[in-house]
C-alpha cells in the first residue's frame, strides 16, 4: 500500500440502510467523513456518545475480563500439554504469572495480542467501519513506514539504553535457554505491544475523539488509562515513564496518521528490553514484573521516547503520510 497522502486504498461502500428505531442494521459500513483527523475517523454518524460510552466499557472488559480469561485458558492449556508440572494449577498459574516460563510468557502476550481482533470487531460491528481505519487514516497500514520507524526506533531507543546505562549496569550472564527465550521474545512480543496500540492509541484514542471535541484531550485521556492498566502497584516514576510514553505515542499518532510509529517504538523497546534481560543477571521474570524504576532511569527513557517520535514525525512528512481521511473523490 502506498505510504503517500496522494494515493489511498479502495475504500468500504457504505449501506444506506438502517432500523426503524434509528440504529444502523448490523451490516451497514460506513466511511469517516473525508479530511478529519485520526480522532474524529468515528465521528459523523448518528448517537456517537451512547455508541461511545459502550465503546469505553467494552474496552474496560477487554482488558479486564477478556484478555485475562484468555491468557488463564492458554495458561492452562500449557499446563495439560507439559503434564501437569509443579504439582497443581495453582502453584503453576503463579509462577506463569511471574513469566517463569516461555510458554506461559507466550500465552500472556498472545491474550493481548486479541486486542487487534477484538477492537476490530468493535470497529466493525459497534460503529459500523471498516477495521482499515483502525489503523491509519490512509487507510491500512503504511507498510514503508512501519519498517522505517522500526529501524530508528532501534537505533535511537538502543543509543539511549547504551549511553545511560548499558555500559555499566549490563553484564552478559545469559539465562538458562536464552536462545529459547530470545526466539520467544522476538515472535510474540511485538504481537503484545501491537495489541497494547490498537486499544490505546487506536480504538480509545477514536472512541474519546469521537465526543471530545480536542484531539489532545482525547490522546492525553488515553495515555492516562494506558499507564493506569498497567497496574496500582507501579511506583509513580514508573506511572510516570507509562504515562509519558503514552503521550508522546499519542502524539506521533496524532501527527502522523496512524499506529505505524508507536506499534514500532512500543514493539523494539519491549522487544530488547526483554532481550537484555533474557542475556542478564536478571532473567526475563524480572523484567516482565517490574513495580518500580528510578527518576534518572525514566528521564532517560522519556528522552529515547522524543528523540523517537521526533525521527518518525520526521520520516512521516518526507513520506508525505496521510493525516487526514480521503477527499470525496
Amino acid at each position: 500500500m502506498a505510504s503517500g497522502n496522494r494515493q489511498y486504498a479502495k475504500k468500504p461502500q457504505p449501506v444506506a440502510s438502517s432500523t426503524p428505531s434509528g440504529y444502523l442494521a448490523p451490516g451497514v459500513v460506513l466511511e469517516p467523513p473525508p479530511g478529519v483527523a485520526y480522532t474524529r475517523v468515528l465521528s459523523g454518524v448518528d448517537r456517537v456518545t451512547s455508541t461511545a460510552v459502550v465503546g469505553i466499557v467494552a474496552a474496560f472488559l477487554l482488558v479486564n475480563i477478556v484478555c485475562p480469561v484468555v491468557r488463564y485458558a492458554l495458561v492452562a492449556l500449557v499446563y495439560l500439554v507439559r503434564g501437569r508440572p509443579d504439582g497443581s494449577f495453582n502453584a503453576y498459574n503463579t509462577a506463569a504469572t511471574a513469566a517463569v516460563y516461555p510458554s506461559t510468557m507466550a500465552a500472556s502476550s498472545l491474550a493481548l495480542a486479541a486486542l487487534i481482533p477484538l477492537t476490530m470487531l468493535l470497529m466493525r460491528f459497534l460503529h459500523h467501519r471498516s477495521p482499515v481505519w483502525l489503523t491509519s487514516v490512509q487507510p491500512g497500514m503504511r507498510w514503508r513506514f512501519l519498517l522505517l520507524a522500526v529501524i530508528v526506533a532501534i537505533v535511537l531507543e538502543n543509543a539511549v539504553y547504551w549511553v545511560s546505562d548499558g555500559r555499566t549496569s549490563f553484564h552478559l550472564a545469559p539465562s538458562p535457554g536464552w536462545a529459547g527465550w530470545l526466539v520467544l521474545i522476538l515472535i510474540v512480543t511485538p504481537l503484545q505491544t501491537a495489541g497494547e496500540e490498537y486499544l490505546f492509541r487506536g480504538y480509545l484514542t477514536q472512541v474519546l475523539g469521537s465526543f471530545i471535541p480536542n484531539r489532545w484531550a482525547s490522546m492525553l485521556v488515553s495515555a492516562l488509562l494506558f499507564a493506569l492498566a498497567h497496574g496500582t502497584g507501579q511506583d509513580l516514576a514508573l506511572f510516570v515513564n507509562r504515562f509519558a510514553f503514552g503521550a508522546l505515542m499519542g502524539t506521533l499518532v496524532l501527527l502522523t496518521g496512524g499506529l505505524e510509529a508507536s506499534i514500532a517504538a512500543h514493539a523494539v523497546n519491549n522487544v530488547f528490553s526483554y532481550g537484555y534481560a533474557a542475556l542478564s543477571a536478571g532473567g526475563v521474570a524480572a523484567a516482565a514484573t517490574v513495580t518500580s524504576v528510578t527518576w534518572t532511569t525514566t528521564a532517560w527513557n522519556v528522552l529515547a521516547y522524543v528523540l523517537v517520535a521526533l525521527a518518525a514525525w520526521t520520516i512521516g512528512t518526507r513520506l508525505n503520510v496521510a493525516r487526514t481521511t480521503p477527499p470525496v473523490q
